[in-house]
């Protein structure tokens, strides 16, 4: 576009964003037009009162965005799903004309987040006032400016200021507790629900027991002696060290498109979150791969510094991949050990990513799946044959349908090892 144009564009955009002051300059113009032609005194006056009125309002209009001053406290940037954003605003006049009709606007990209009120001020008077807003969806979203806006009576101008800058906030998914969840031991001493007990300091503790001869005193328990009147020694068991991957599938393909707040992809994010949690808890070293818009890998850690990794992580998960789930395990599957633990979380009907976990097993991987009925989301296909296959291959895994309480399918994991074949799955008749 030439230059000419370019000026031409922009000023047809302020005589439409000012139009009613276009329609009074016309109205000035039409009036002394025919008050000359007709010599009717009155539209004269009519035409003196316009024309005078249209740059007193505009300057009254001006003032009111004028000597202001704002602050604004983030006190939330960090939030779990349904958590609050909390803040304060204070806004503060330093004229002596009092601001009426101030319309303060706190912008934002939180879904669901609305911080709008109309303000009036005396001479230098204040106003502050605190915002609560619940979180609906995860993700990385954008709070501020606070605009300021003042309009005059009439309606010919909206002279707006803007305070502060714009912070980012990061809603985690949600991560239901987990009352315990199995998936097969690699093959390290100590690995899965029954531990073996051991004379070394470990960050296990199983138990206590009466002192003896020779135990040491770093090892007395005293709260358990204060209660017993008798001292008491901690019992330790050997600490599980093996690696726990979880490989998350963001294949846009595999998932199935629908409300952001009820989708294949919400539940494997939550599935994941909950996973991640639960071994965080029991002092496990987790890590986590997935691949939407770009690969993420969080390599294996323990603490809540990890956990807090692995949720930003998937809060900006989102299945955009174009990644199958077969070959991303192929192609990371040199992180894989015989001290691995692998645990997949999809809704892929793909008879290929089994076979892949197959392989992985066949190395000695310990592997499990948790495997989203996509048809329960309204998918055109079952997740039956995907089952079979991992059922027929001896790979652990658990089925999860929409209407699904998380907490109690995933809880539902034996306290001994499976036999082969066996599987844990939802409610409501699923396989077996």
């Amino acid at each position: 576009m030439s230059a000419r144009g370019a000026q031409r564009s922009g000023l047809f955009t302020r005589l439409r964003r000012h139009h009613s002051v276009v329609i009074a300059a016309v109205l000035v113009v039409v009036c002394v037009l025919v008050a000359l032609a007709t010599g009717y005194w009155l539209l004269f006056r009519l035409a003196y009162v316009v024309g005078l009125a249209i740059p007193l309002l505009y300057f009254w209009t001006r003032s009111m965005v004028n000597r202001l001053e704002m602050e604004v406290v983030r006190r939330t940037h960090r939030v779990r799903q349904g958590e609050a954003l909390e803040g304060r605003i204070l806004l503060r006049s330093t004229s002596l004309l009092p601001k009426v009709w101030l319309e303060v606007e706190d912008r934002s990209s939180v879904p669901g987040y609305r911080s709008t009120r109309v303000v009036t001020l005396g001479p230098h008077a204040a106003d502050a006032w605190s915002y609560s807003t619940p979180t609906r969806r995860r993700g990385l979203y954008e709070l501020g400016p606070v605009v300021v806006t003042a309009r005059d009576p009439f309606g010919f101008f909206a002279l707006s200021r803007s305070f502060g800058h714009i912070d980012t906030v990061l809603v985690y998914p949600n991560a239901p507790e987990l009352p315990s969840f199995y998936i097969p031991p690699a093959n390290l001493p100590g690995e899965g629900r029954f531990r073996r007990r051991t004379h070394n300091v470990t960050p296990n503790v199983s138990g206590v027991r009466q002192y003896a001869s020779g135990d040491s005193y770093n090892r007395i328990h005293w709260r358990s002696t204060a209660r017993t009147r008798e001292l008491m020694v901690k019992l330790f068991e050997l600490d599980p060290a093996s690696d726990i991957w979880i490989v998350l599938d963001l294949e846009a393909a595999a998932h199935v498109p629908g409300d952001e707040d009820d989708s294949t992809e919400e539940t494997a994010v939550s599935l994941a979150a909950s996973i991640a949690r639960y071994f965080i808890a029991a002092n496990r070293s987790i890590g986590m791969i997935a691949f939407g818009d770009d690969l993420r890998v969080n390599e294996p850690e323990r603490g809540v510094n990890q956990f807090t990794r692995i949720l930003e992580s998937l809060a900006l998960a989102h299945a955009t991949g174009d990644v199958p789930l077969a070959a991303l395990l192929a192609e990371e599957s040199r992180r894989f050990g015989r001290h691995t633990t692998v645990v997949v979380v999809t809704a892929s009907t793909d008879e290929r990513w089994p076979l892949s976990l197959m392989a992985l097993q066949a190395r000695g991987v310990k592997v499990a799946a948790v495997l989203l009925e996509s048809k329960t989301w309204g998918a055109p296909t079952t997740s039956l044959d995907t089952y079979g296959t991992l059922a027929a291959g001896g790979v652990y895994a658990y089925t999860v349908k929409r209407t699904d309480d998380i907490t109690r399918v995933l809880g539902a994991g034996s306290e001994a090892p499976p036999t082969r074949g066996a599987q844990r799955t939802g409610a409501r008749g699923a396989p077996a």
